[in-house]
């Protein structure tokens, strides 16, 4: 498949539905029984924050299903083909990719085993519970979309537009997901503290304030981030422009108020502005992989780059999800020196 024809299927390719918002109003309807045991759950658990809510909110979908779709039956009568039937409503009605079903597959799942590890020794009702997501055929993967880096000269032509375009946010936000690597809710706990702080001459980085990273528990894992001069330059440049004072960095502007930017806004970039300006989809999870394919590509050796960039415990998860290298040149020269004659 040429690039073009790759490009053109990215663009065309149909997006999944988003799953209605189930609204407080809609929550009430469900079940007692399921609204009682969802909130119990959630509330036993040590997630992080930021896990919680997407609990909340998954658990809230499927119990609108049960509502709309199963005749709001109390969780101790649903069955495995109930649950299917779930599953083949993300796939079939709603489009969602195997990675999405699986998040709802084991997050159901995980309020199930609290159900019949914890909730069973005194509740009749669920004295004989099982989890009904266990023992169901495996979610098929698919690839929804081409996992493909955004490469330098991508991103110049990028920040080229937006400058065109005077937008200064979308150029700090591009600037410092390509050149530090940090991921949508990282960036946006940036703060501007960071401008004043002393740039040596001879550096080439200095180190942000401590930054929540992605981990388990309320307090996760807890690091500072490395930022170059590229990323400071237009931090400043947008800070400069927006003509008023915050302890954030990147703010919006909501409700008549100015207040740090939601994560979400991302999305919102990257789909509505940025993947029009390269002709293909994109996404913000895309970047920390692009900022660190690109350093391997510069000759980082990759036990800095997983450690001080990636901020892995483990190489082996640099080189499985983030390296985008395609080793074009290396597989070409595999059989270039072997011996052709018999």
């Amino acid at each position: 498949m040429t690039n073009n024809k790759k490009i053109e299927k990215n663009m065309l390719r149909e997006r999944a539905k988003k799953l209605p918002e189930v609204t407080e109003e809609m929550w009430l309807k469900v079940n007692e029984d399921y609204r009682l045991l969802v909130e119990e759950y959630i509330s036993s658990q040590s997630h992080s924050p930021k896990t919680k809510i997407q609990y909340k909110s998954v658990l809230r979908q499927f119990g609108w299903f049960i509502f709309d779709s199963l005749n709001n039956k109390p969780l101790y009568k649903i069955k495995k083909r109930d649950f299917i039937r779930y599953l083949s409503y993300l796939r079939d009605d709603r489009r969602m990719s195997s990675s999405a079903q699986a998040i709802r597959k084991a997050t159901v799942s995980s309020l199930c085993n609290y159900i019949e590890n914890i909730v069973a020794e005194d509740d009749d009702n669920y004295e004989n519970f099982r989890n009904f997501t266990r023992g169901l055929p495996a979610i098929p993967k698919n690839v929804v979309y081409e996992k493909e880096k955004i490469t330098y000269d991508e991103y110049q032509k990028m920040m080229e537009v937006l400058e065109d375009d005077e937008n200064y946010l979308g150029m700090a936000w591009l600037a410092t997901s390509f050149n530090v690597g940090s991921r949508r809710s990282e960036t946006i706990q940036f703060k501007t503290e960071i401008l004043e702080y002393d740039f040596p001459e001879d550096a080439t980085f200095i180190y942000s304030h401590n930054v929540r990273l992605k981990g388990s528990g309320v307090d996760g894992k807890i690091e500072p981030y490395m930022i170059n001069r590229e990323a400071i330059k237009y931090m400043k440049l947008w800070v400069e422009k927006r003509g008023y004072d915050h302890e954030y960095i990147f703010t919006t502007k909501h409700n008549g108020e100015y207040k740090q930017m939601d994560s979400s806004w991302a999305n919102y970039f990257c789909s509505n502005v940025l993947s029009y300006i390269l002709g293909r989809r994109i996404n913000p999870h895309l970047y920390k992989s692009s900022c660190i394919t690109f350093l391997l590509e510069s000759g980082v050796p990759i036990e800095l780059v997983s450690k001080y960039i990636a901020h892995h415990e483990q190489i082996s998860t640099t080189i499985q999800h983030y390296d985008l290298r395609t080793f074009d040149e290396e597989r070409n020269n595999i059989f270039g020196n072997t011996n052709k004659t018999n």
